[in-house]
């Protein structure tokens, strides 16, 4: 059932799953986007892996069957059915929790069972941001840290090395991302309020966010789940705000976050023997692509003293570019095929 106008067939599915949401991208052979879609986060630690490979296919059954639709198969067909229609040639997968090679196994055997491709490879989710921030070819070096839901680091260089961390939470030694960030600024408010620790603002403008009196009243209404637990993730902007209004200890937290990001930048450069040489550190995610002044300018201070030649750049496009150029690279495609992508998401 495959296509015999090339044109219109799809040599390429793109997805990036994070933590928080779903991007799903179908490529014609020449670059267009010909189908796309967007749903929820990608988490097997959390909902076991059959759940969240079920939930990753709803949202690439939703992009191949638009994908379809535009190659004239009709509306409405089931994922390997469009895929088919549609002739993809190579899937690339970005996925949060692909923490260990022994995960990015499990999750390619899970998806290759999918049959929404002739081939497909698997990376963690935060190579889709380091690649979006690179050039195609032989100049393919840097550094990407991510500060989404959670907080990951990757590097590579031209020769295929590559510096990663587990990043699975406080066990590897993690300290960041939106959620951690969210129970950090609840764990001072509710000592500032009681009087176990220092005063802070943060016990007067997280529970107003919820439109609560008082941190006792938050604490009761987030273990009693009148506000539903994803929603804990709403508070790290309030952090951001308060500190910028010049609350002592959300400042530190935000200078903490930074101190963070370069740490990490800084070990991925020396690992991969970059420190030496002009190298990109690309900041991406929700947190750092947020553009908060006070946690971009401590960033970049830090850099310049601990790795003068890095160049920091915030990566504000969508990561399922990322996931796309991977694609592309891996496919071998023209150069005008990068600049068709590119223009669709950096436009």
């Amino acid at each position: 059932m495959g296509l015999t106008d090339t044109s219109r067939a799809a040599a390429l599915l793109a997805i990036d799953a994070g933590n928080s949401k779903t991007d799903v991208a179908v490529l014609a052979a020449d670059g267009r986007v010909i189908g796309a879609a967007r749903g929820g986060g990608f988490r097997p630690p959390a909902v076991g892996m059959g759940a969240a490979v079920d939930s990753l296919a709803e949202t690439v059954g939703r992009a191949l069957a638009e994908a379809a639709a535009a190659a004239g198969a009709g509306a409405g067909a089931e994922a390997e059915v469009a895929a088919e229609v549609t002739g993809v040639r190579h899937v690339v997968a970005c996925l949060a929790n692909a923490d260990f090679p022994v995960e990015e196994r499990e999750l390619a055997t899970a998806l290759s069972a999918r049959r929404w491709g002739r081939t497909l490879t698997v990376h963690n989710d935060t190579f889709a941001i380091l690649r979006a921030g690179l050039p195609a070819g032989a100049e393919q070096r840097g550094v990407a840290v991510v500060c989404g839901a959670g907080i990951n680091c990757v590097g590579m260089t031209p020769d295929g090395r590559t510096a990663r961390f587990p990043a699975i939470g406080r066990i590897s030694g993690d300290w960041g991302g939106g959620w951690g960030l969210a129970e950090e600024a609840l764990w001072y408010a509710a000592r500032a309020e009681d009087g176990r620790g220092e005063p802070t603002e943060l016990a007067r403008t997280l529970p107003a966010h919820f439109h609560l009196p008082t941190m006792y009243a938050l604490i009761e209404a987030l273990h009693l789940k009148h506000i539903a637990p994803p929603r804990t993730h709403e508070l790290t902007p309030v952090l951001f705000a308060t500190a910028a209004s010049g609350d002592p200890l959300a400042r530190a937290i935000v200078d903490r976050l930074a101190d963070e990001v370069v740490a990490m930048a800084t070990v991925a450069l020396d690992r991969l023997d970059l420190l030496a040489e002009p190298a990109p550190v690309l900041l991406g995610g929700s947190v750092l692509a947020a553009g908060h002044p006070d946690l971009d300018s401590r960033i970049r201070a830090l850099l310049a003293t601990r790795a003068p030649k890095a160049t920091a750049r915030t990566i504000t496009a969508r990561p399922v570019l990322g996931a796309a150029l991977l694609g592309l690279d891996e496919l071998g495609a023209a150069d005008e095929v990068y600049r068709s992508v590119r223009a669709h998401y950096e436009g």
